[in-house]
């Protein structure tokens, strides 16, 4: 179960946002790519970075902010001689150029939202173009999909979306509850789970984590398909220690593996 931490930027910053307003911004870093680098010093072996801007703009808007994570990224993997560190993106990439000039720059995953909702020809292009690259992100309140930086609910049913874009080869599925998303009540697992267990590829968990009982709940179910969760308010707070939950996780992670083993 990986604990991807989340770096949403907004006008250059690392931001959080309250169930995607952009007007609860919560201004966190100036400068986005010293946190990359602080989540790395705490045990993160994935970066989950949002285009805030973009994603309602319809085109990248904080590209010299990404260009610095990447760049810090690879500094830390050579200086501690550790493999390459996967970082993915999404917001607002409505373009197979965007995503070639993405990728080329460094990134490992691009994430489709809206897009993917609204374009589906064009997801169909880009899993095609770049296989084993692209992530689709459903974002959802009361199973409906939202697009558009969560301004608009589109009347698709989350379930079927996802298999529609599984067919077309996407990566994964991030699975994003809108009404938890920033608000720290608590993943959910009901849902999630009911995606994922629908899937034959993975599902990466996002909106609502509080503390380390969110990591051991989705722990004992991420034999369902849940690679891993997403995190943001949780760990900027301090509500939850990054390197601590990852490290029991990786515990819950080795136990299960262990009681499986044994039962064969």
């Amino acid at each position: 179960m990986l604990l991807i931490p989340a770096i949403d930027l907004k006008d250059g910053h690392c931001v959080r946002l309250k169930q995607g307003d952009m007007e609860q911004a919560t201004v966190f870093s100036e400068d986005p790519a010293e946190m990359a680098r602080h989540w790395l010093a705490q045990g993160a072996r994935r970066l989950h970075l949002v285009d805030l801007n973009g994603a309602f703009a319809g085109k990248p808007r904080n590209e010299l902010a990404v260009k610095a994570i990447i760049k810090a990224v690879r500094e830390y993997a050579i200086d501690n001689d550790v493999d390459e560190i996967p970082v993915q993106l999404g917001g607002g990439v409505r373009d197979l150029d965007t995503i070639e000039r993405y990728l080329d720059g460094g990134l490992s995953y691009i994430i489709i939202g809206t897009a993917a909702v609204k374009n589906p020809g064009f997801l169909h292009d880009a899993c095609s173009a770049f296989p084993g690259q692209i992530i689709v992100g459903l974002d959802a309140k009361d199973g409906k999909v939202a697009t558009d930086g969560w301004s608009k609910l589109s009347g698709h049913e989350v379930l079927d979306l996802a298999k529609k874009f599984e067919d077309y080869g996407c990566e994964a599925i991030v699975y994003t509850d809108i009404g938890r998303d920033g608000m720290m009540g608590g993943v959910n697992i009901e849902a999630t789970v009911r995606l994922a267990r629908s899937m034959t590829i993975p599902v990466i968990a996002s909106g609502g984590v509080h503390d380390i009982r969110d990591v051991e709940a989705l722990c004992a179910v991420q034999d369902e398909g849940i690679e891993g969760v997403i995190c943001g308010r949780s760990i900027y707070e301090g509500s939850l220690d990054l390197r601590q939950a990852q490290e029991r996780a990786d515990d819950l992670s080795s136990v299960d593996a262990q009681r499986e083993a044994g039962q064969s």
